[in-house]
C-alpha cells in the first residue's frame, strides 16, 4: 500500500512540476481510454499444466503532460483486469484402478493500475512509450470445472463438478510492479490508438517458495483527448 501511494504521490508530481512548465507552450491535454487484455501467468512449475492467454479489459482516465518538444510524460488510473487459464492434467493409481484428474480455470485478477509512461513523438501523431506501473489488487476470481475420471478393471467412471471462488487476498500481494512499452497513433487531435506490452517484476503471491508468478498483459485499445 505505502508503494502504491509513493507512485500516486509521484505520478502528482510529475504532473504539478510539468504543468508549471508548459504553461506557455504546448497545453496539458486529459482523456479516457478503454481496450482489451490479453494475459497470462509466468509459469512456475514443473506439472502438466497449461497457461493459456486470458481475456479482459482496461478503462479509466489519463493526462498528458509535454515535458519538451517531442516528449510528454502520460500518467493513467486503469481498472485492469489480468489473469490466465490454465489446464492441469495428473494421473495417480489407488489400488489397481487409474485416476485421472482434469482441471481447468481461469483466474482473474482485478487492480486499480497507476501507469507513468514517458512518450516520445516520432511524428505529430505518432508515439512510442515506456515506464513504470504500480498496482493495488482490488480482488478477483477463480473459476472452472474439475473433470475425474476412474479406471477400474472394465469400467470407466467420469464426474465433473465446477467451482467459483473468490481468491483468498491474504495469500496475494497487495502491490504489483511493472514495466510497460507501447505505442499509440492518433488519427485526429482527439481520437486515437494504443498497444502495450507490460511485464510484471513483483511476484503475486505473498509466500510462494519456487519461482516468481508474475502478472503479463498486452493491451490494445482506443483513446480520447479532450481538447
Amino acid at each position: 500500500m505505502k508503494k502504491l501511494i509513493l507512485g500516486l504521490a509521484l505520478a502528482g508530481s510529475l504532473l504539478v512540476n510539468a504543468q508549471e512548465k508548459t504553461k506557455a507552450s504546448s497545453p496539458v491535454t486529459f482523456g479516457v481510454k478503454a481496450g482489451l487484455n490479453a494475459s497470462t501467468l509466468s509459469k512456475a512449475d514443473e506439472y502438466d499444466n497449461d497457461q493459456r492467454i486470458k481475456p479482459g479489459f482496461n478503462a479509466g482516465i489519463f493526462v498528458n503532460i509535454p515535458v519538451a518538444e517531442k516528449f510528454s510524460v502520460q500518467p493513467e488510473l486503469l481498472f485492469n483486469q489480468v489473469g490466465s487459464k490454465t489446464e492441469e492434467r495428473d494421473e495417480f493409481y489407488i489400488n489397481s484402478d487409474r485416476y485421472r484428474r482434469e482441471v481447468d480455470y481461469k483466474k482473474t485478477l482485478n487492480y486499480l493500475s497507476v501507469p507513468v509512461m514517458v512518450q516520445y513523438n516520432i511524428l505529430p501523431q505518432l508515439y512510442v512509450e515506456a515506464g513504470p506501473e504500480f498496482g493495488f489488487l482490488l480482488g478477483g476470481k477463480n473459476k472452472g470445472d474439475i473433470t475425474m475420471t476412474r479406471n477400474s478393471g472394465n469400467t470407466t467412471v467420469t464426474e465433473t463438478s465446477n467451482f467459483s471462488d473468490k481468491i483468498v487476498k491474504d495469500l496475494y500481494n497487495t502491490f504489483n510492479f511493472g514495466i510497460g512499452i507501447g505505442a499509440g497513433y492518433y488519427f485526429t487531435q482527439n481520437f486515437g490508438v494504443t498497444a502495450r506490452f507490460t511485464a510484471g517484476i513483483t511476484d503475486i503471491y505473498k509466500h510462494n517458495s519456487g519461482d516468481a508468478i508474475r502478472n503479463n498483459v498486452f493491451q490494445v485499445g482506443v483513446a480520447y483527448k479532450f481538447k
